[in-house]
């Protein structure tokens, strides 16, 4: 990966606390697990930035490889990757991921 697609990732976990890179946008997510992440997140009730992968390639094939996730969408909490879809379910359902937001206030 080349070091100014590193940094940019970097840059986008790291000065947000709540991030997510997903296929669409929050308003417009363009696949089921996207806005299945989007709704779990609105019900927590908190801030979060996203990134629509489908806006930049390189982006989108870096953060495969800088978080050694091939899927998306995946969630960053305090600069750490929580998961995909799958994970922010069973961590929503079983109330771990409200304890997980809350440290990202």
């Amino acid at each position: 990966m080349e070091e100014s697609i590193r940094k940019q990732i970097e840059n986008q976990i790291k000065n947000n606390k709540i991030f997510l890179y997903m296929k669409g946008t929050p308003e417009a997510p363009m696949c089921g697990f996207s806005a299945k992440a989007v709704e779990i997140l609105k019900t927590r009730n908190v801030s979060f930035q996203s990134f629509n992968i489908f806006d930049n390639e390189n982006i989108r094939q870096g953060v495969k490889e800088y978080s050694d996730w091939p899927t998306f969408p995946q969630l960053y909490v305090n600069g750490e990757l929580i998961g995909g879809c799958d994970i922010m379910t069973e961590l929503h359902e079983n109330g771990e991921l409200e304890n997980i937001l809350e440290k990202a206030k």
